[in-house]
């Protein structure tokens, strides 16, 4: 039967008193399990204000008395120095005293960089306590360090992201290094993903009215010119803005009606009849055309937009007055 070793309980001591810490601090920890191969015990996940920030670190815990120095701490580098100094996350020491029930910290990747040989251990000062009075103080130092020395991991999920962190604290990595040009966008877009992703849904639904208003801009001219063609009563200007105002609304109605879960068919098929007979006249009609076809043209182009309005203000609002009837009386 397998044994449990006497020193696992001093070991597990610091690891349990350093997660209990940052986790009431709302930061994520994600133990290493196994055999701890790089040195290290936990990745930590910074949080500020309830939201994942781009900052992880990578943390090796301490425990017993021979970490003990008469100044302070230490913490053995054995065979971690080119790992630890050059890990793309920054490296933290925590040695836990069980005596005095105390954390203290230091940051390895800083220190052993400004070395070129491994000083076989890393002094800890007594004066760097890691408890709930100083956590934000230390978020604040690691992640200015990281954020100084572009030590950043940027992941669409938590999974990736923990991933990648793991990848990190491995050493430098030239395929994934970040690109200083775009670290700002890159931190802007992380901050807001949600919101970003709910603007690049909208873009999507609204690709139409895009277009609509991309064909509205080539078509002014030839408007113009077909009104001035056909009528010399009509001011050019005004019909086709009449003209353009109703096709927007009606296409800003099928857009809100697609991002509320609806599919606006009538209102759809009466934009395409619009939109397709009124842009397409000035491609038949160039100059326009001062008889019966270039007047009826002229008359509709007034009706349309003034009737059209109208019919979809009732119709829309009627709608809605209907659906918060229904809810309202579910709701009894």
């Amino acid at each position: 039967m397998s044994t449990v070793r006497s020193s696992r309980r001093i070991e597990r001591a610091g690891v349990n008193a350093l997660r209990a810490l940052l986790e009431e601090h709302d930061h994520i920890v994600q133990e290493i399990d196994g055999g701890n191969d790089h040195g290290e015990d936990m990745i930590v996940n910074f949080t500020r204000g309830s939201k994942r920030t781009p900052y992880w670190i990578a943390i090796q815990v301490k425990s017993g008395k021979k970490y003990k120095r008469v100044n302070g701490y230490a913490i053995p580098v054995e065979d971690h120095f080119e790992d630890w100094r050059q890990s793309r996350i920054p490296i933290i020491g925590v040695v836990y005293d069980m005596k005095k029930k105390e954390l203290f910290w230091v940051n390895l990747t800083e220190q052993l960089r400004s070395v070129d040989e491994s000083p076989g251990w890393v002094q800890v000062a007594n004066t760097l306590r890691l408890n709930a009075d100083t956590v934000d103080a230390f978020y604040t130092e690691v992640a200015t360090y990281a954020g100084d020395a572009r030590m950043r991991i940027r992941a669409a999920s938590q999974e990736d992201a923990l991933t990648e962190a793991v990848r990190a604290r491995r050493g430098l990595d030239p395929e994934t290094a970040p690109n200083p040009l775009f670290e700002g966008l890159a931190d802007f877009a992380l901050q807001y993903e949600e919101r970003i992703r709910a603007i690049r849904k909208d873009l999507i639904r609204s690709l139409p009215i895009q277009i609509l208003v991309l064909v509205m801009l080539w078509e002014w001219p030839r408007q113009i010119r077909f009104v001035e063609g056909s009528s010399d009563f009509i001011h050019p200007v005004p019909w086709v803005l009449s003209l353009y105002s109703f096709m927007l609304f009606m296409a800003l109605t099928v857009f809100f009606e697609f991002k509320a879960g609806r599919v606006p068919k009538e209102t759809g098929r009466w934009l395409g009849l619009i939109a397709g007979n009124f842009l397409w006249i000035p491609i038949m009609d160039p100059d326009g055309d001062r008889g019966w076809w270039g007047t009826t043209w002229m008359w509709a182009g007034i009706l349309v937009p003034s009737f059209g309005i109208k019919f979809l203000f009732i119709s829309f609002v009627g709608f809605a007055r209907d659906r918060k009837k229904k809810q309202l009386q579910s709701d009894i």
